[in-house]
């Protein structure tokens, strides 16, 4: 669900990419929604099966291990550019939202998103983002809802419809170079977050299966927004934000709902941005964070007033095609190390076996049972430390769920693995020196 939150955006949302990257092709921009559904689920089985691999806590943390200095440095430029672009883009979202819903003048709508941004990146945006990433499920329910009615209420006359189709203005050359391209796209602005969510799992196997089910749902998603929006081009193929026209279409009342949750994920998406990149760019003098954030807002805002259909036709597809040079050197990586990663997640899977008897006092826990515990953790590719932390965390969590109890990761971890273990002692007899199970 998580890796759905991070490429189901804001752009998803108003329509406007699924329009000009799938909708302008007709029958065959559904093929290329296909394709685009079947790469993103390669993808990101690929980039949550390394975060996890790497452990990692930023994305720089896998891609200088997966690629040559020159290309890390390249993808990381472009990782900042996407942020910066994203966000802009953003600005120019929500005043296309409340225009095309209530008629107010653009350039006020993207005003009072300058002024959320920035009141937001002075506060704690972790909890910011974490209320405003709630209308994301309100968000799916509204989509699947309008589309679902939609395809269930057309009679489509299917020549008919590629011939209005093709009226949609699209700067890209093809079908299939353009679901390339989307998948490039959706890359590049969930790469950072998809790679820390990945390195928050020990287990490489789960965080796969997070990829796999996630593309799954993305697939069937994807398709009903294009199948939509392709049987009603002719109402809504001219509109700023399609998918308030199509909910609009069903009830006045919920496409005002609509406009305030699209403008809702438009400021999560925005705040998203420009604070990860104030972060980026102050990587090295924290102390700069906010001023760089103000001024880089403030530059994104004039940029915006191009239009919001403009900067998705133009500026989206150029970093969709610096996001398939970033899909090229993940998938090969992933490719090239599956072995690896399947033998580090059979190595993950046993440690946790041994440590979790380790705990059961019921089960037998031998020195051979503890050597072995020991060689997983010197073989595996993450450093002994952090191995021996990410493992505590992982059993410490689980351990208190199970109880019912609460955690806090910011907690000092339990030392689980290097615990002596000994034979309990009785209460109220002598311990003679030794030590009481842990």
């Amino acid at each position: 669900m998580a890796f759905i939150g991070l490429i189901v955006g804001a752009g998803f949302a108003s329509g406007q990419e699924a329009l000009q990257y799938f909708v302008a092709f007709g029958t065959r921009g559904i093929c290329g929604a296909v394709l685009a559904s079947v790469l993103m689920t390669v993808t990101g089985i690929a980039v949550l099966q390394l975060g996890s691999y790497y452990q990692a806590t930023e994305h720089t943390a896998v891609l200088g291990r997966i690629s040559s200095r020159v290309t890390s440095w390249i993808l990381d430029v472009s990782t900042i550019v996407t942020l910066f672009c994203i966000g802009f883009v953003m600005f120019a979202g929500g005043g296309a939202n409340l225009q095309q819903q209530f008629g107010i003048p653009s350039w006020i709508g993207a005003t009072v998103m300058l002024a959320l941004v920035l009141v937001a990146g002075m506060l704690d945006v972790d909890k910011v983002s974490t209320v405003i990433g709630a209308i994301t499920p309100f968000v799916i329910v509204f989509i699947v809802g309008a589309t679902a009615w939609t395809l269930a209420t057309a009679n489509p006359d299917w020549s008919t419809l590629n011939l209005v189709s093709a009226t949609v203005v699209t700067s890209l050359p093809n079908w299939w170079l353009a679901a390339l391209n989307y998948v490039g796209l959706s890359i590049m602005t969930a790469v950072s977050m998809a790679i820390v969510i990945g390195g928050a799992n020990l287990d490489t196997r789960a965080a796969g299966l997070g990829g796999l089910i996630g593309g799954f749902f993305f697939l069937l998603m994807l398709m009903l927004l294009v199948l939509a929006l392709f049987v009603s081009v002719s109402t809504v193929g001219r509109e700023e934000l399609p998918v308030l026209a199509l909910i609009n279409q069903l009830h006045p009342i919920l496409g005002v709902v609509m406009t305030f949750v699209v403008f809702g994920m438009i400021f999560n998406t925005a705040i998203g941005m420009f604070y990860a990149l104030g972060r980026r760019l102050t990587r090295r003098k924290p102390a700069l964070f906010r001023p760089v954030f103000i001024v880089a807002c403030v530059i994104g805002f004039g940029l915006s007033f191009v239009g919001f259909r403009d900067l998705v036709s133009y500026v989206y597809p150029v970093l969709g095609y610096l996001g398939i040079l970033m899909l090229f050197v993940i998938s090969v990586a992933w490719l090239r190390g599956r072995e690896k990663v399947s033998t580090e997640g059979r190595r993950r899977l046993r440690a946790r076996v041994l440590l979790a008897r380790k705990l059961d006092p019921r089960k037998r826990y031998t020195r051979k049972n503890q050597r072995e515990l020991q060689r997983l953790i010197r073989e595996s590719n993450v450093p002994d430390k952090e191995f021996i932390a990410a493992l505590e965390e992982d059993m410490t969590s689980e351990l208190l769920a199970d109880a019912d109890l609460d955690y806090d990761p910011d907690d000092p971890p339990v030392n689980l693995v290097y615990v002596e273990h000994t034979e309990p002692v009785a209460p109220g007899e002598e311990a003679d020196g030794s030590k009481r199970r842990s």
